[in-house]
C-alpha cells in the first residue's frame, strides 16, 4: 500500500471522497475494506489438479501434489470472530469430469482489511471454532464433508479403487477411501447455509440436491432433489429413467435462510426447459420438514444478466442477490456485468415475480481512498464468477470473487487472486432501525471521514 503522509490524509482525502460522491448515484456505494489472497493459497491434503489442464497463461500449473487449493469460493459464513469468516470451495476444478481429487471443504479466512486507517490488505488462517488465527491452512481450519455414515444414495469416490472408477486412473487416495471424504466429482457445493440446530445444509448443481451435515460436515441423511428439476448428473437421469430439463452448472448456485431460520430459499443459476426466458427458479424449503413446501417464485434477469452468484437472506421476506455476466477485464465484450441486487418477497403470490431493485454496480465503486493501489478513484470487480455475498450490518455487505483457480482472465492473464470487498451503502437496510451487525458490533465503532462512515476495523 502507497502510504499517505497524515496530514493529507485528514485533509486532502475527505475533501476527495465528499466531491466524488457528489458527483451522482453510481459512486454513492464506497469500498471501505478490500484485501487478496493470493491464488497460489493451498492447504494439506490428497494431490489434486490430476484430472484438470493448465490454464493459457502458464500459471500454477497441475497437478498439486500432496496439496489442495484453498480457492474457488462460492458461499460465506460469519464466523466465531470478528473478522473471521467460514468460505466454501466449490467442486475444485470446474466440472465433475475434472475434480474426483479436489475434497469439498469450508476454510475459516481472517481477513486484515486494508481501510481508510491502513492495513496489510491480507488474510490469514484462522480455527474454524475459535476464530484463533492458525499458522496454515491445517486441519484446525477447515470443514471437510465426508459420508462416514453412509447415507447417500450416489455412488461416490471413495467407493471406488481407482478415481472415476476406471482402472487407467491413477487409485484413490487412502485418505479419500478412508474418511469417505467427498470430492468434487461427487457433488459441486455452490452454496451453504447453517440451521439453528448447528447442522449445515450445502446447495448442490449436480442434481440439484440439498444435503444436509452435521457440524463436523457427516452427512447425515440422504440427497435431497428439487422435484421435477433434473441436472444432466442427476441420478434418474444417469440411470436414463427421465431427460435433463436443466443445463449442467444450473443448481443451487444461491441459497438462503431466513432470519427466523425455518426456511431455506434455493435459486437455480439455470434456466428450466420450458420456463420464460432469462427467468430462474427460487424454492421455499422447509427446514423442520426437511422437504420443500412446493412454493416458488420467479426471479427475473437483467437484460444484461446472464448467471445469479449468490443470494443471502437480509431478513424472513427480503434477499439479496449476486447477478452477473462471464465478461472481465481481458475479455471485456459485451462489457462486464456485475451487480447486488435487493429482492422483496412480501405480497408476491407463489409462481409470481419477485420485487427487485438495484443495490450495487460492482464495476463502478467509489474507492477515494485507493484501496487497492491501482491509482484509480472508482474500483471495479471485473471477475467472471462472484459468487459470495454477506450482510456484515445494515449498511454495510461482504462481497468475494470465486477466482476458478487455476483459470482466471479477470484482471489480468493469470490465474485470478481472490479478492474480499467491504462495501458501504448510502442507505440503511433495516427494517426497524436496528444498525447492530452481525457481529454484535454497532455503529459506535463507526468514525467519518469526509461526512461519510467508514467502519473502524
Amino acid at each position: 500500500m502507497r502510504s499517505i503522509p497524515s496530514v493529507l490524509r485528514h485533509t486532502l482525502v475527505p475533501f476527495t471522497a465528499s466531491l466524488l460522491l457528489s458527483s451522482g448515484a453510481a459512486h454513492a456505494q464506497l469500498l471501505i475494506g478490500w484485501a487478496r489472497m493470493p491464488a497460489a493459497t493451498f492447504a494439506d491434503g490428497p494431490t489434486s489438479g490430476q484430472f484438470t489442464g493448465p490454464n493459457p497463461y502458464g500459471t500454477n500449473v497441475p497437478p498439486y501434489v500432496g496439496k489442495q487449493p484453498v480457492q474457488g469460493f462460492s458461499g460465506v459464513l460469519d464466523g466465531p470472530r470478528k473478522n473471521v469468516f467460514r468460505f466454501l470451495v466449490d467442486n475444485g476444478f470446474g466440472s465433475q469430469a475434472s475434480s474426483a481429487d479436489a475434497l469439498l471443504r469450508s476454510y475459516a479466512l481472517h481477513i486484515l482489511w486494508r481501510t481508510p486507517k491502513g492495513g496489510s490488505g491480507t488474510i490469514e488462517p484462522a480455527d474454524l471454532d475459535s476464530g484463533k488465527l492458525r499458522p496454515a491452512f491445517d486441519a484446525r481450519t477447515r470443514l471437510q464433508l465426508n459420508d462416514a455414515q453412509r447415507k447417500l444414495t450416489i455412488p461416490i469416490q471413495a467407493d471406488y479403487a481407482n478415481y472415476y472408477n476406471n482402472p487407467a486412473n491413477a487409485p484413490v487416495d487412502r485418505s479419500i477411501r478412508a474418511g469417505r471424504l467427498l470430492t468434487g466429482a461427487d457433488f459441486d457445493v455452490e452454496s451453504f447455509r447453517r440451521d439453528r440446530q448447528g447442522n449445515y445444509w450445502f446447495g448442490d448443481e449436480f442434481g440439484p440436491y440439498l444435503i444436509k451435515t452435521d457440524a463436523n460436515g457427516t452427512v447425515l441423511r440422504s440427497e435431497i432433489p428439487l422435484p421435477g428439476v433434473y441436472a444432466p448428473q442427476h441420478k434418474d437421469v444417469v440411470a436414463g429413467k427421465v431427460a435433463a430439463n436443466l443445463p449442467g452448472s444450473g443448481g443451487f448456485e444461491g441459497m438462503a435462510i431466513n432470519k427466523s431460520e425455518t426456511r431455506l430459499y434455493t435459486l437455480l443459476e439455470g434456466q428450466v426447459a420450458g420456463d420464460p426466458d432469462k427467468t430462474r427458479r427460487i424454492n421455499e424449503f422447509d427446514l423442520a420438514r426437511e422437504r420443500y413446501t412446493g412454493r416458488s417464485y420467479v426471479y427475473p434477469l437483467d437484460p444484461k444478466g446472464t448467471n445469479i452468484g449468490d443470494m443471502v437472506a437480509v431478513d424472513d421476506r427480503r434477499f439479496i442477490v449476486l447477478e452477473r455476466n462471464g465478461s472481465t477485464a481481458t475479455s471485456p465484450t459485451p462489457a462486464p456485468f456485475k451487480k447486488v441486487f435487493l429482492i422483496d418477497l412480501r405480497g408476491v403470490p407463489h409462481g409470481a415475480t419477485v420485487r427487485k431493485t438495484e443495490l450495487v454496480d460492482l464495476m463502478s465503486l467509489a474507492d477515494p481512498f485507493d484501496l487497492d493501489a491501482d491509482g484509480q478513484r472508482v474500483f471495479t470487480f471485473p471477475y467472471t464468477t462472484i459468487e459470495d455475498v454477506l450482510v456484515l450490518d445494515p449498511r454495510t455487505l461482504l462481497v468475494v470473487n470465486d477466482n476458478n483457480f487455476p483459470y482466471g482472465g479477470g484482471r489480468e492473464l493469470a490465474s485470478d487472486d481472490t479478492e474480499f470487498l467491504k462495501i458501504r451503502l448510502p442507505f440503511s437496510l433495516a427494517n426497524d432501525g436496528d444498525d447492530h451487525d452481525h457481529h454484535g458490533h454497532g455503529r459506535d465503532g463507526d468514525h467519518r471521514a469526509g461526512g461519510y462512515d467508514w467502519d473502524d476495523d
